[in-house]
């Protein structure tokens, strides 16, 4: 039975997490006493126990969590920042490109993607790939997300019964382009600069929308709707990822909240001169604890492969070994 530890098991995606795994019959959830969480050689003893430990953890004690393991069969995926540009480390977006999934599944350190940086790099990534967007051409980005993504602290904001008047309308934040998204956006979309990132939270629970407008006239070469549909679904043909050919007249952010997909819309005039490039997602699910569930579905088959060829081989060494005794 596969063991599996969730450190931070009490934030919002650490939970959700444990809601996808618990059910699971061949999952043992190793938990550690409330009283003890804190106490490093304790939590030292469960990281290095578990055949796959979820990281839900700030920055900081993610990398502390990481330093503490010492078993090398230990498989690590991170759902915090601190390691989704790391050398070392994979990037969690297995439909990303068609070498992603392989590197996940042979991997024992991987970086679940942040919620708008899944979105963004899902629109940019393929098109910078595929020469329609130079890398250093400037990108902008504007985004809506449901409230949850605040985290524990900000789900009470929203949720409390004396809260300003201003949570009910859309709030405006990261104003000074500052974001803990930006490095892996830039990064992983293959741009050579950070995007211009306008991120916006509204007084829904959860579901996210990031859109990138692209005036075609700044391209380098002529381009439409139709080309960048093309590159999407040549793309994206298996996983979480959808591309949607038809839409409303309004197209809201909050579909597929409580889902693990992620929908790509392609819009614009009719002339192809002003093309809005649209990914929908649930923040919490393909954004979050659903990614790291489905890094880990690939990894967990991966290993269970490699240890059925590690019992064939012995079976067949142990078969070679008894013929040569008998002859």
């Amino acid at each position: 039975m596969i063991k599996v530890y969730i450190d931070g098991e009490a934030g919002t995606t650490g939970l959700k997490i444990r809601e996808r795994l618990e059910t699971r019959t061949d999952i043992e959830l190793l938990t550690i006493p409330h009283e003890l969480r804190k106490d490093s050689e304790v939590r030292k003893g469960f990281l290095n126990k578990a055949d796959f430990v979820f990281l839900c953890l700030p920055d900081d004690a993610a990398r502390e969590a990481v330093s503490l393991i010492e078993n090398p069969n230990v498989h690590v995926i991170d759902a915090s920042t601190a390691h989704r540009t790391a050398r070392e480390w994979v990037y969690g977006f297995p439909e990303m490109n068609g070498e992603q999934e392989i590197q996940i599944k042979y991997s024992k350190r991987v970086s679940v993607p942040g919620c708008y940086a899944t979105g963004f790099v899902a629109l940019v990534h393929p098109l910078v790939k595929a020469g329609i967007i130079p890398p250093d051409f400037p990108v902008y980005c504007n985004a809506v997300s449901g409230y949850s993504g605040a985290g524990k602290a900000g789900i009470a904001e929203y949720e409390a019964a004396d809260r300003s008047p201003e949570y009910k309308s859309a709030r405006l934040y990261a104003l000074t382009q500052e974001h803990k998204h930006l490095p892996e956006m830039q990064k992983h979309s293959g741009l050579s600069h950070p995007p211009m990132f306008n991120p916006i939270i509204d007084d829904f629970f959860s579901g996210m929308a990031v859109s990138v407008p692209i005036i075609t006239r700044s391209l380098p070469k002529p381009c439409t709707a139709s080309d960048i549909l093309k590159v999407y679904k040549n793309n994206y043909t298996k996983g979480r990822v959808r591309v949607i050919e038809s839409f409303d007249r309004f197209l809201a952010s909050n579909t597929l909240s409580g889902s693990d997909d992620m929908e790509l819309f392609v819009c614009g005039d009719s002339d192809n001169e002003r093309i809005q490039l649209i990914a929908r997602l649930d923040n919490l699910g393909k954004g979050a604890s659903g990614a790291a569930v489905q890094c880990f579905k690939i990894m967990q088959n991966a290993e269970i492969m490699q240890n059925a060829e590690c019992r064939m081989q012995n079976a067949e060494i142990m078969q070679n070994a008894e013929c040569r005794m008998q002859k």
